[in-house]
């Protein structure tokens, strides 16, 4: 009796369980075997000009409609971005591009009348000399640069043993650039005399300046 349990509940466990799978199944088809065979023989049965199904094959000429045969015109603009065109009638170009709208309002002899006009007021401007310094403006510092040629720190001139490097850092640094500095040196005496020490080494350029650039833009011309 115990055994006769046993084979039931066996047989009722192996009653409930769900199907093994088909490996070789696929999705859209129940196994791949099926599937291949069924594409051989539709492969087989295609003949050009021959209808399969209706559902697979159009064996009549391809009727497009009005519409699917119509493009979008390229001519039309966003709706956001207006065309800004001096011509309604002709959309596609500018009225100054239009052959119509130009020759309606221009002709032969108005191109020649706008051509004389121009050359009319056509005037030649001759040049004229350079305007000259005035005595009040100073010693030039553009002058000076080019009328030395010795290099900077080659002393020239006589300097007081009293100029020290203390006096010509401050007298220095009253001057906005080493230009001005050179000015000022000149037109208070420079380069025989240097009252204000800006000038300790003799060389006649004071606070640093340097008259190279001037002498190198006078030999590149």
């Amino acid at each position: 009796m115990r055994y006769l349990t046993i084979a039931i509940s066996v047989l009722t466990l192996a009653s409930c369980g769900a199907p093994t799978p088909d490996d070789a199944a696929g999705v859209g088809f129940d196994n791949y075997q099926g599937y291949a065979a069924d594409r051989a023989e539709l492969a087989g049965s295609i003949v050009p000009g021959a209808a399969i199904s209706d559902e697979k094959v159009i064996t009549g000429p391809i009727e497009l409609t009005e519409s699917a045969m119509t493009l979008p015109d390229a001519t039309q603009d966003n709706a956001n971005t207006p065309r800004k065109t001096a011509n309604p009638d002709n959309p596609t170009i500018s009225d100054e591009q239009d052959f119509s709208s130009v020759s309606g309002r221009e002709s032969i002899a108005s191109d020649r009348d706008r051509i004389a006009a121009q050359r009319k007021a056509y005037q030649v401007i001759q040049p004229t000399a350079l305007p000259t310094r005035s005595g009040s403006a100073g010693p030039s510092i553009v002058e000076f640069a080019l009328a030395t040629s010795n290099q900077v720190g080659q002393s020239l001139y006589k300097r007081s043993s009293l100029s020290s490097r203390s006096r010509f850092d401050r007298n220095c640094a009253k001057y906005a650039s080493s230009d001005l500095a050179q000015a000022a040196f000149l037109k208070s005496g420079g380069p025989k005399r240097d009252r204000s020490g800006l000038d300790p080494d003799g060389d006649g350029f004071a606070c640093y300046w340097n008259p190279a650039p001037f002498r190198q833009a006078v030999r590149n011309q």
